[in-house]
């Protein structure tokens, strides 16, 4: 068994669209029923329009090669995070107590996503 699709829901699909190509930086797949597939890695986060959004209760977490650059493209979007994770700026790059180096943002609907250098998941 293996997981190969995320869904998350957001109220307005063209700029869900728009804002996950940008931070991202690939282009989505516009699907039928008002959807839209970003290819990351083996599971594909299926963005879906509904009229009353269910959020994330936690982060959606990407693995990434360059933090740097998907943090610029998020301080670009102005969808860093305003809150603080273990006393610090969850919007800043920072290596976390569990030896993870990460920064938060939120999408334009408000769930929640974390951006982990690659070479620094922690597995458990």
């Amino acid at each position: 068994m293996r997981l190969f699709r995320l869904n998350i829901e957001v109220r307005d699909l063209d700029e869900a669209t728009a804002f996950y190509s940008t931070l991202l930086g690939q282009e989505g797949r516009l699907q039928a029923g008002r959807r839209c597939y970003f290819t990351t890695g083996e599971v594909t986060l299926q963005v879906v329009q509904t009229a009353a959004p269910q959020l994330l209760p936690k982060a959606l977490y990407f693995v990434v090669d360059d933090l740097a650059s998907v943090h610029g493209r998020a301080r670009e979007l102005g969808c860093l995070s305003g809150d603080m994770v273990h006393g610090a700026p969850a919007a800043e790059p920072a290596v976390r107590p569990w030896g993870e180096k990460s920064f938060y943002a939120d999408d334009p609907s408000g769930n929640p996503l974390c951006f982990v250098e690659a070479g620094t998941i922690y597995a458990g």
